[in-house]
């Protein structure tokens, strides 16, 4: 049984379901596997051929079907790359090396040399954002542009939520779901399916239980790439405040946008990344507006809905990468 499952009934039931919503990919794609030091990486690879790269980073307890309800919109410009991140309940590698290291910046070089990418715009949403913002700062010359949601390393990681969600958890599937309503922020009928799939997940899946470290100042610094950061004001897992502050103090070209009325989750914001991130804004043109849409269709979004739920918490047969 892998490590990072309670059992391998469970195991295969996430597999299982993830594989059936791999089907549902709302674009054209290619699933590939990358060789990496960490095991094998399993990616999912949209857009046309020769377009700027755009590389995909999911939240803990997640996988790249988070990013199914975004591709769309982001395949119109870019060719995306949703990784699975390791140790993740994805199908790459359960590998979990340190986060206070260079590994995983190791492992992704691996992926975007396996990949055929040697730079790329990275999207990263919380402990994605982490290793995003960790590969911008280890690897500047392959990070283009950099856009995080409510990322891990930059606010105080809270732990608060916890009071109020764990004991839910005796209660149920009532109680289960209100614990999961907490740590997203999701309160509309509409996050129903979204729930559902944290549900099965952290009933099977054992998330990381060590603190995301936190970037020194310094480091935030020797940032020079353009930098988006979107946080929730009512994040519970981390500080966006402080998050907000931070980068404003530290990156002040960076374009900070916070979201008063929402969670840990933030959903629907394709567009605002799409134009950030877009050839034409690189070069000083006319992409659109940065400000995110704070709507969104959480429904279609079946993976944590942006990393909440884990950190401090207790499709066709793929091939080798060559020709991503």
């Amino acid at each position: 049984m892998s490590a990072i499952y309670r059992s391998e009934a469970g195991a295969e039931e996430i597999r299982r379901r993830y594989r059936e919503a791999l089907d549902d990919w709302p674009v054209p794609a290619e699933q590939v596997r990358v060789p990496t030091r960490q095991g094998e990486t399993f990616v999912v690879v949209s857009g046309p051929q020769g377009a700027p790269p755009m590389v995909l980073l999911h939240g803990a307890g997640a996988n790249a079907t988070m990013w199914r309800d975004d591709v769309t919109t982001w395949t119109r410009r870019f060719r995306t790359y949703a990784v699975d991140l390791i140790g993740e309940p994805g199908l790459s590698a359960p590998s979990r090396p340190p986060l206070d290291s260079d590994a995983h910046a190791l492992w992704l070089d691996d992926v975007l040399d396996g990949l055929g990418v040697t730079a790329a715009s990275i999207v990263g949403t919380s402990l994605g954002g982490w290793v995003a913002l960790d590969y911008a700062v280890r690897r500047p010359r392959r990070v283009t542009r950099l856009a995080l949601l409510c990322p891990g390393g930059l606010g105080r990681q809270k732990t608060g939520w916890m009071v109020r969600a764990l004991p839910l958890r005796l209660f149920g599937r009532r109680g289960l779901r209100r614990s999961a309503r907490i740590a997203t922020g999701l309160k509309s009928p509409q996050a129903g399916p979204v729930l559902d799939s944290l549900m099965l997940t952290f009933t099977e899946f054992k998330p990381r239980m060590e603190r995301l470290p936190v970037f020194p100042d310094d480091t935030l610094r020797r940032l020079t790439v353009p930098v988006l950061v979107t946080v929730g004001g009512r994040d519970v897992m981390f500080d966006s405040a402080e998050t907000a502050r931070r980068v404003r103090r530290c990156v002040p070209h960076a374009v900070v946008n916070v979201l008063p009325e929402v969670g840990h989750a933030i959903l629907g914001q394709a567009g605002s990344v799409s134009a950030f991130l877009s050839p034409e804004a690189a070069h000083g043109g006319d992409a659109g507006p940065f400000r995110g849409e704070i709507g969104g269709s959480p429904e279609a979004a079946p993976g944590d809905a942006g990393g909440a739920f884990t950190e401090e918490a207790a499709g066709a047969p793929a091939k080798e990468a060559g020709g991503a």
